[in-house]
């Protein structure tokens, strides 16, 4: 399978230039603020999402300019939501990395976050990218859709595989989408181009969060033992939702009633792991996960041959087989 430096590598001159692009961004004659952006590009991750939009651009007819608004654009709203996020979970680390609030405590790390929103809007304008910015903006309404209706049904734990579907739509997969498209966009794409990529870009993303909702049932290198932090939290997933679907009534019952109380219970949680891992919901969820990685291969038929779209197809198989 590819690894990431090969997949990025038709770009590679683009995420280079990236860089310097979202630095100039976050800069402020405000030095607290300054400090706490420096940090931010010190401990960005994979930068998926930005690669993905180049990827789309070049895949749609080469970048130009406006794929580098794009890009800054998606990863500031990115880093935005995932500041606030950070706040409302209370989180301690980010990628290995202290977590902003945990460092500079909850109100300077919402007024982060909005900063970094402020500054998507004002570059969007300044750069006559308004086109782009309805495309993100749309994903960062649907992920705060997304997050209320999980919190909404995590606290009767009554959802269905059809409202499961609804919610990583909304809440991951918007943004993956939004990606690809702003990239199609930018490259000039006519919008059935730009709304083909969407639709790949929501496929990935769908098979991208029933990857991690595996991950959180599989055992780690690390420990031996899996995650659970989805069944603490009442997180209602995949292998989860198939499993109480084949239970009978009286057995689901009791299934939801342990993992209400399971949060401080190690041990409980231990029997509803081993019961979710031996149970179908598992099996049930690889096979969703590879039929939505296969549909989003199958959109990409629609453009030409290049180096972008065979990346585009090994980043998708990339984010399913991963470990973490």
């Amino acid at each position: 399978m590819a690894n990431l430096a090969s997949i990025r590598r038709p770009v590679d001159l683009e995420m280079k230039e990236f860089q310097g692009h979202f630095k100039e961004a976050m800069r402020t004659s405000v030095p607290l603020l300054d400090h706490i952006t420096r940090y931010i590009v010190r401990s960005k991750g994979k930068q998926m999402r930005p690669l993905l939009v180049y990827l789309s651009a070049t895949a749609c007819g080469g970048t130009q300019p406006r794929t580098h608004v794009a890009a800054t654009l998606i990863e500031l709203l990115h880093t935005a939501t995932l500041v606030h996020d950070d706040v409302v979970d209370r989180a301690e680390t980010r990628r290995g990395f202290f977590s902003i609030s945990a460092l500079w405590k909850s109100k300077i790390a919402v007024l982060v976050g909005d900063y970094l929103l402020s500054r998507g809007l004002l570059i969007s304008m300044e750069r006559d990218a308004v086109d782009l910015l309805r495309i993100t903006s749309k994903a960062v309404e649907a992920m705060s859709e997304g997050e209320l209706l999980q919190i909404e049904k995590a606290r009767r734990m009554d959802i269905t595989e059809e409202v499961y579907y609804e919610i990583i739509r909304r809440k991951t997969a918007s943004l993956i989408a939004a990606c690809c498209a702003a990239g199609a966009a930018s490259a000039g794409a006519d919008p059935e181009r730009v709304r083909h990529m969407h639709a790949f870009g929501e496929a990935m993303g769908i098979a991208f969060q029933i990857k991690d909702d595996l991950l959180d049932f599989t055992p780690s290198k690390a420990t031996g033992k899996p995650k659970g932090g989805d069944l603490k939290e009442r997180k209602m997933t995949l292998p989860l939702i198939h499993d109480l679907q084949n239970k009978s009534p009286r057995e689901r019952r009791r299934t939801i009633r342990a993992i209400k109380r399971s949060a401080d219970q190690p041990d409980l949680i231990a029997r509803l792991l081993e019961d979710i891992q031996n149970g179908p919901g598992m099996a049930y969820a690889e096979r969703a996960m590879m039929e939505h990685r296969d549909r989003a291969v199958s959109l990409l038929e629609a453009l030409p041959e290049s180096e972008a779209r065979s990346a585009l197809i090994d980043l998708v198989d990339f984010t399913i087989s991963r470990k973490k």
